[in-house]
């Protein structure tokens, strides 16, 4: 499946570089999406993964890395973060993942 026309694309270089980083962002919201619904419907990150060509770690990886870069930039807002505050913050995270899955 191709969704990208080469010929559609401008004929600029530079033109085409910014529409094609603009094709990868949606194409990046796209598979988020896919792999949030096939999670929902029972899919193991063992199956994910292997939809998407990668491993299951990677599949996590992918799918977790905002969750884990919020996490990682209010840590580094606050470097004397404790154990009970880091604990507080996660849990914060998950409620935000699960409240914005409810929402769709």
């Amino acid at each position: 499946m191709s969704v990208i026309a080469v010929v559609a694309l401008p004929t600029d270089p530079l033109e085409a570089l910014r529409e094609l980083a603009l094709c990868n962002s949606e194409l990046d919201r796209l598979r988020r999406e896919a792999v949030e619904a096939a999670r929902e419907q029972g899919a193991s990150w063992e199956q994910v993964g292997a939809a998407l060509g990668m491993t299951r770690q990677s599949a996590w990886e992918f799918y977790t890395r905002s969750l884990r870069q919020d996490l990682e930039r209010s840590a580094a807002r606050k470097p004397t973060l404790d154990e009970d505050e880091a604990m507080v913050l996660a849990v914060d995270g998950v409620r935000a993942v699960r409240q914005a899955r409810r929402r769709t």
